[in-house]
């Protein structure tokens, strides 16, 4: 779904920074009609750029469908503003501070090879980063969730509760 207008674009802003904002709240803040934003929402899911209940975004139907992981090798002393600067970049869709090769790996996105290029070079050019390496993704076969641990969890309590005490 490449064809999202300002209307679709700003739905989407509005389920990114309240994922449980009702039909009639996010009418008025928009200034569209319930039905407006409903039927837009029903067609976002149905075309599968929105996932989850609209709580998840297909970001690679909006056109950024190419991912890398990078790792950042970073000055220490620096790496609170290595954090700061890399939140201002936004392909960047998150960054973990961590053990072993690196210091700091990210997630990033790109519309394609030269978008990406120019976001590493943005990260290259932060004060305190020293290198960085990165790795594309060609595919992705499981992405985020956490359904499965939280059925865990829900069928551990549910068996501790069950035995006889």
């Amino acid at each position: 779904m490449n064809t999202l207008d300002t209307t679709d674009l700003k739905i989407l802003l509005e389920l990114i920074r309240d994922p449980r904002v009702q039909i009639g709240e996010l009418s008025d803040a928009l200034g569209i009609a319930r039905n407006t934003a409903q039927s837009r929402i029903r067609r976002m899911l149905r075309s599968g750029l929105l996932h989850d209940g609209g709580r998840e975004i297909d970001l690679e139907a909006v056109g950024y469908d190419v991912v890398a992981f990078v790792t950042i090798e970073v000055s220490h002393r620096e790496l609170d503003g290595v954090v700061g600067a890399l939140r201002l970049i936004p392909q960047v869709l998150e960054v973990h501070e961590i053990s072993g090769r690196g210091d700091v790996w990210c997630r990033v996105v790109a519309t394609d090879t030269h978008n990406l290029q120019a976001a590493l070079r943005s990260i290259l050019r932060i004060k305190g980063v020293i290198r960085t390496e990165t790795v594309l993704a060609l595919h992705t076969h499981i992405p985020y969730r956490t359904e499965p641990l939280i059925s865990r969890l829900a069928q551990s309590q549910a068996q501790t509760a069950a035995r006889p005490k």
